[in-house]
């Protein structure tokens, strides 16, 4: 039984995502012991303990001690699954994003394909967006050998929740090793969504949005303003560039909140991206978190450059090498920093 400290690192949710899907694929019995201990709510939250409950159902898991509050989970894979259907609902606005973060990879790379439709949140607070995940994070895995869709089927956000997305993962028996370090230019695109409020906060988003850009001497000329319906009233944009030619991968997206106007939500999601393009980085930071866990099993060299070095990042690797012995280490290089992850 592997033992994980989760209050190491950032020691946040994370830590226990990552360690349950590593464990999920690699047949491994783990114990996540002082969850969450340095946060203000510490222990198991409900977003988490979804994640963990579908994993555990999928791959017919043993699991102890999995309730909301909990410090110390253990998690033990019977090795059993074959793929097929799942329906989860996540209860109220619970990231559909997180738990697809945990699904995907775990499904694809036990080599198996599944239609799942998961209903909560699509775009909530310390969560990616499930636009991030469509347009970004799917381009990049799918680079790996990782292919799966979205369909979002109803927009999510708090307090209701209520969205509901389809997602069909298809199998992938080893994920390529990968070098993602081109950073080139490729004029981005922006997404923006608005639900139960007037179109016109979404319009406002993409022109804040484009004023941002511009300062920063970005053009873009796609962008599209959407009405999407909801139980709930929110909003969420996302400005983006990808590329199939080893980057970039970046993104930045925001949510609206009671109280912050349709201009910030524009302004940060573009501040978040143009902090990736002008470093010249061909994986913004919130992407080069979430590769770690497919990289860690390709074999090989894989490498990638990011414009900032998260807390999330280094923590992400720590559990990735505990569970799979994979090496890593990370450099300045120019406009950032490069990431290399060897198998």
């Amino acid at each position: 039984m592997l033992q994980i400290d989760g209050s190491q690192g950032e020691g946040g949710g994370q830590i226990l995502r990552t360690a349950v899907t590593l464990s999920a694929i690699t047949n491994t019995p783990v114990e996540i012991t002082n969850i969450r201990s340095k946060r203000p709510n510490p222990g198991l939250r409900p977003s988490h303990l979804t994640a963990i409950k579908v994993l555990a159902d999928l791959f017919d898991a043993k699991v102890e001690n999995l309730q909301v509050g909990a410090s110390r989970v253990r998690f033990e894979p019977a090795g059993r699954f074959g793929g097929g259907s799942a329906k989860v609902d996540i209860g109220t606005a619970g990231s559909i994003p997180l738990t697809l973060m945990a699904v995907v990879p775990a499904v694809s790379l036990s080599g198996n394909e599944l239609e799942i439709e998961i209903t909560g949140g699509t775009d909530v607070k310390a969560s990616p967006t499930i636009d991030y995940v469509r347009y970004v994070v799917a381009d990049a895995f799918r680079s790996i050998g990782i292919k799966f869709s979205v369909d979002v089927v109803k927009r999510g956000y708090y307090p209701k929740g209520g969205g509901m997305v389809k997602t069909t993962i298809k199998p992938c028996k080893t994920p390529a090793a990968s070098e993602f370090l081109n950073g080139l230019y490729v004029e981005p695109k922006i997404t923006s969504v608005c639900s139960e409020l007037p179109k016109h906060v979404a319009e406002r988003q993409i022109a804040a949005a484009l004023v941002a850009l511009e300062k920063a001497g970005i053009k873009c000329k796609s962008y599209s303003a959407s009405y999407e319906s909801a139980l709930s009233p929110g909003t969420s944009a996302l400005v983006y560039s990808v590329s199939d030619f080893g980057g970039p991968y970046i993104g930045g997206d925001s949510i609206g909140e009671r109280g912050k106007r349709a201009e910030e939500v524009g302004q940060e999601a573009a501040g978040r991206f143009i902090e990736s393009a002008l470093a010249g980085a061909a994986v913004d930071p919130f992407l080069a978190d979430m590769l770690v866990l497919p990289l860690c099993l390709a074999k090989g060299r894989s490498a990638y450059r990011t414009a900032r070095v998260t807390e999330h990042l280094r923590t992400n690797l720590a559990v990735a090498n505990a569970l799979t012995g994979c090496k890593y280490d990370i450099r300045p290089a120019e406009g950032g920093h490069v990431v290399t992850i060897e198998v």
